[in-house]
């Protein structure tokens, strides 16, 4: 069997899964794995051999709002929060134009550690988040075989001309920015696209000049297979030919829920707000949730409020509501009859596997994509959070929690999916296209 280096970006929402999926790979029988990160995120090794590997100058812990950041990180990350106040658009524009200031940020050093990694583990294989573009391209340089991970929407597997990173190739139907609007962004995520083209051409000069530069970077990917953290929906766009692909439909671990957190939800009807490490910050959003939620009899909501907490305190005053920096989502979820998140990957899918039904309310990035998936799936609502009013929130609560069926049959296709199944897949694979 192989010996595997599982890469991950230093943000928990990624690293998260990846290293769901290393553990998985290590009892599917590989020789041995290794997960790579930040070194704060040693913890989720698992048990596995762990590496410290740093492959951005961003991280995220678990509250982006508290996570040690350089002056100008910290200052972007505010500038992004401003920027969801104005919409997708302006959200999606603010993104691609911070990726394009800064294709690849310390590439040599990532290059140097991937190196040296190597030289230690001598791995057969690595497995690297498809958008961790710096590791992808130190891989393709030193000419070392590796599988794609996909912690986003499966779009981020880049196939057509006409498709670009930042450019979602659907909307949900609550969301949809004016024609100016898409005119603007589709011109900047192209000016993006040609920009990390020519960063990963000038670094290749540079460090590997006989390793052919990629026609677009956004573009370059495994073809040897793709894991992709996503149920396989009849719906998605095209994704790169002759490529073998694996659909997980989650990477979730099976959580349980302490005493502590059973008596708070034991005998109600619960309802969980989340909007991930980064959007916790809009606390005017989780306002307009709680005060939604609270019009439906019956509801207890516990809220991941990150560190905006102080910000809600007058709404915890009200015994239904729990507010918490970070609530036990996975272990929750079982517990919940439903759930208001931001259309991240994670939140989606492991409400897909606890067949728990969502509001979706998408600020940025894949979610609106991932909206539209869970509304055409029958998995949830969508609604605008910048638009969103208290009436709004109990409607779409109520339409959810009426028919919580609707989700059952794709929580048993995502069910019989999963991160063991999808290492053993994973493995059969590769052990018929085996890395020279």
């Amino acid at each position: 069997m192989s010996r595997f280096v599982v890469v991950s970006p230093p943000f928990r929402s990624h690293a998260q899964p990846m290293s769901v999926f290393a553990a998985a790979l290590n009892a599917a029988g590989a020789r041995e794995v290794t997960f790579a990160c930040g070194p704060e995120f040693a913890d989720l090794a698992r048990g596995l051999p762990f590496a410290a590997l740093k492959t951005t100058r961003d991280s995220n812990s678990g509250i982006a709002e508290r996570t040690e950041q350089d002056q100008r990180s910290a200052s972007e990350l505010t500038g992004f929060l401003r920027a969801t106040e104005g919409g997708a658009a302006a959200a999606l524009l603010a993104q691609t134009r911070r990726r394009r200031a800064e294709p690849l940020a310390a590439p040599e050093q990532v290059w140097r550690g991937v190196a040296a990694l190597q030289e230690s583990v001598r791995p057969d294989w690595y497995v690297v988040d498809q958008i961790d573009y710096a590791t992808t391209l130190a891989l393709h340089a030193l000419g070392l075989p590796f599988v794609s991970y996909v912690t986003g929407h499966p779009s981020y597997l880049v196939a057509e001309d006409d498709q670009f990173f930042g450019l979602p190739q659907a909307w949900p139907s609550a969301v949809r920015p004016a024609p100016a609007e898409l005119e603007l962004l589709s011109a900047e995520v192209r000016l993006t696209d040609l920009a990390l083209t020519a960063a990963f051409a000038r670094f290749l000069r540079e460090f590997s000049p006989a390793t052919p530069a990629p026609r677009r970077a956004f573009a370059l990917t495994s073809s040897r297979a793709a894991v992709v953290n996503y149920p396989e929906l009849p719906w998605l766009p095209p994704l790169p030919q002759h490529q073998p692909r694996i659909f997980l439909g989650h990477c979730t671990s099976p959580e349980a829920l302490d005493e502590t957190w059973l008596d708070r939800v034991r005998g109600r009807r619960v309802l969980l707000v989340a909007l991930g490490t980064f959007l916790s910050a809009r606390h005017d959003v989780l306002r307009t949730v709680v005060r939604g939620a609270l019009r439906v009899p019956g509801l207890t909501v516990v809220v991941a409020a990150g560190g905006r907490v102080a910000e809600l305190a007058d709404l915890a005053a009200d015994p239904r509501v729990v507010v918490e920096p970070v609530v036990p989502q996975r272990a929750l979820l079982p517990h919940v009859a439903a759930m208001v998140h931001h259309g991240g990957n994670n939140s989606f899918t492991e409400c897909l596997e606890a067949g728990v039904p969502a509001v979706v309310l998408p600020f940025s990035s894949d979610q609106f994509c991932i909206a539209h998936d869970a509304e055409r799936s029958g998995a949830g609502v969508c609604l605008d959070p910048n638009a969103a009013t208290p009436e709004d929130v109990e409607n779409a609560l109520k339409a959810v929690l009426a028919d919580p069926s609707s989700i059952a049959e794709l929580r048993d296709a995502v069910r019989a999916a999963g991160p063991e199944r999808g290492a053993a897949r994973l493995l059969e694979v590769l052990d018929r296209n085996p890395a020279s």
